[in-house]
């Protein structure tokens, strides 16, 4: 078989999986340990066909396949990926380019630099910013953090690429009670360690205020980095950005936003006040397979000083020879040699929907979540926990053992999912919407699956 007709049985059983989204249930049947019997066994010693292996990949899987890119869809503020995205997602694995250098794929090297700058005028952040594509939010933090590490340090005297952190002044890190793990984790990594955090108060919705902000900060005279957050995972709160931003000049410090998804409301007119004054950060970090629905594995880090970025990542060797004139070498920003090109899928996204369908796509997730909370509200015992201002929906029903019996019988019905979570100790139910194919007859699905719930339990 030639592998025009690989590929082609390829992309028929994966369009025929998309076209069955909405008859399939969102959690798939099979369990943990049919998954197992299905794929394992041993490796045979003999090569098998291509098309023998895909085929029978896909049949053992798909039992255990969750349907992500359904409508009905709501864990994790997870996208799913848009039909131009997907397509050069496939493109992009089938052209199987090293977007680490230039020289690796020069038409990899330019479409994520075009991304890039769209990016940026979408987003409103200023033009001079640096950028680098990363596999999620969490390296996006490291990347951002590291620019962060390099810029403070070195305006305290100390050269941290050169000498490490042994002996170096000690950087306070100022972060809300609400921030996210993966903040925490990218300290780590980079060695600052949680004992440098100061952790300031947040208020009943998670938000952190620039008073809080500057009472972290208080009695700390050397280095300073602060995190602000632009979407808390659970309500979709939004920082002051704009007013921590001048506690955090004043302090000498740098502004670091995770705006994992809640940064994409500055590309929409309705929600643009949401997130005012984060153009006047120092770093943003968001994720393009969250609201911009590419597929996963692309991140985003935005650093405003370019140099303090590339001196952070940028590593050269003998062999590794740039060309003159060149597009840049993105492993000079990124953490990562070899790369995937996962810029193409960004730029096919944002050519797809333009200025326009990226706000639509915002806005739209925002009005669907808007109606949840309405709709569940009228629901016997249902509380609604949070001020729904981006795409999440908090909510319970009555006690933590009420709420875990209503998601598993939503869960397990298979018409939607969405995860548990804990707010204040309390158990609690976090509807994400976040997906372009996410409809109105989605929502009145959903809606009836926790009607039937209620009825049932």
């Amino acid at each position: 078989m030639s592998e025009r007709e690989l590929l082609g049985r390829t992309a028929e059983i994966a369009a025929t999986f998309l076209e069955t989204l909405d008859e399939r249930p969102v959690w798939p049947p099979a369990s943990v340990e049919e998954l197992r019997a299905a794929l394992g066994g041993e490796l045979q010693e003999a090569p098998r066909e291509p098309l023998e292996v895909v085929e029978a990949l896909a049949a053992a899987s798909e039992p255990g396949v969750v349907a992500i890119p359904s409508g009905r869809y709501f864990g994790f503020v997870i996208g799913g990926a848009l039909p131009a995205a997907l397509a050069a997602d496939w493109l992009t694995s089938a052209w199987d380019q090293n977007a680490g250098l230039v020289v690796g794929g020069p038409a990899a090297a330019v479409a994520e630099e075009i991304a890039g700058e769209w990016l940026l005028d979408l987003l409103g952040l200023p033009a001079s910013t640096s950028f680098a594509f990363v596999t999620g939010c969490q390296m996006a933090h490291v990347t951002c953090l590291a620019a962060a590490r390099h810029a403070v340090l070195e305006r305290a005297g100390w050269d941290v690429e050169g000498f490490g952190l042994a002996n170096a002044p000690q950087v306070r890190v100022g972060v809300g009670g609400k921030r996210h793990v993966t903040i925490d984790r990218a300290l780590r990594l980079l060695g600052l360690g949680n004992r440098c955090v100061a952790t300031a108060e947040v208020d009943s919705q998670g938000c952190t205020s620039a008073s809080a902000v500057a009472a972290a900060l208080e009695g700390h005279d050397g280095p300073a980095i602060v995190c602000a957050q632009v979407g808390e995972v659970n309500t979709g709160a939004v920082d002051p950005v704009g007013e921590i931003a001048r506690v955090v000049k004043d302090a000498g410090a740098w502004l670091h936003v995770d705006g994992a998804f809640g940064l994409w409301a500055a590309a929409s007119p309705e929600l643009h006040g949401l997130v005012r004054g984060v153009e006047l950060a120092d770093s943003w970090a968001t994720d393009a397979h969250k609201w911009l629905n590419v597929p996963y594995d692309c991140g985003l880090a935005f650093v405003s000083d370019p140099r303090a970025h590339r001196a952070a990542m940028a590593m050269t060797a003998e062999y590794l020879v740039a060309e003159e004139g060149a597009a840049r070498d993105q492993m000079d920003w990124t953490p990562e040699f070899s790369r995937r090109a996962r810029g193409v899928a960004v730029y096919a996204a944002l050519r797809s929907l333009g200025r326009s369908g990226v706000a639509d796509l915002v806005e739209r997730c925002c009005r669907h979540a808007r109606r949840f909370a309405e709709e569940l509200a009228a629901l016997p015992g249902c509380e609604i926990l949070n001020e729904v201002v981006l795409n999440q929906v908090l909510l319970r029903f009555g006690d933590d053992e009420a709420t875990g019996a209503v998601l598993a019988a939503v869960q397990g019905s298979g018409e939607a999912w969405m995860s548990g979570t804990a707010w204040d100790g309390r158990a609690a139910i976090r509807i994400s919407v976040s997906n372009w194919r996410t409809s109105d007859e989605d929502v009145t699905r959903t809606v009836a699956a926790f009607e039937r719930a209620l009825t049932a339990i």
